[in-house]
């Protein structure tokens, strides 16, 4: 059984998403260094997509790559207002565009 704390996407992130998430350990405060491993993709993506930099962004199409992201992404959206409410409206409005351009 899986602890409820643990997101079910740690036991299939590959080692580079894992890096990933360990190298930007400052956009995951709210979380102690060990468990920030275990963030959901939806969480990671939000994260990313509303704080993270250019370069963050950059590294994340990498990891996860852009079709990835925005599945995720429009995944996420897709569940409820409250959770489309999640992202920045210029964020929500930027990346909808984007992902409707490139990753369709």
């Amino acid at each position: 059984m899986i602890n409820d704390t643990i997101s079910s996407d740690y036991f299939k992130r590959s080692p580079e998403v894992k890096k990933y998430i360990e190298d930007r350990q400052h956009l995951f405060w709210y979380s102690p260094a060990p468990k920030s491993e275990t963030v959901s993709d939806e969480l990671l993506v939000e994260t990313v997509l509303n704080y993270g930099s250019m370069d963050d962004l950059r590294a994340l199409f990498k990891v996860m790559n852009i079709k990835s992201v925005a599945k995720v992404f429009f995944d996420s959206i897709g569940k409820s207002e409250r959770r489309k409410g999640n992202y920045h409206e210029l964020t929500l409005n930027y990346f909808s565009l984007l992902f409707n351009s490139y990753a369709s």
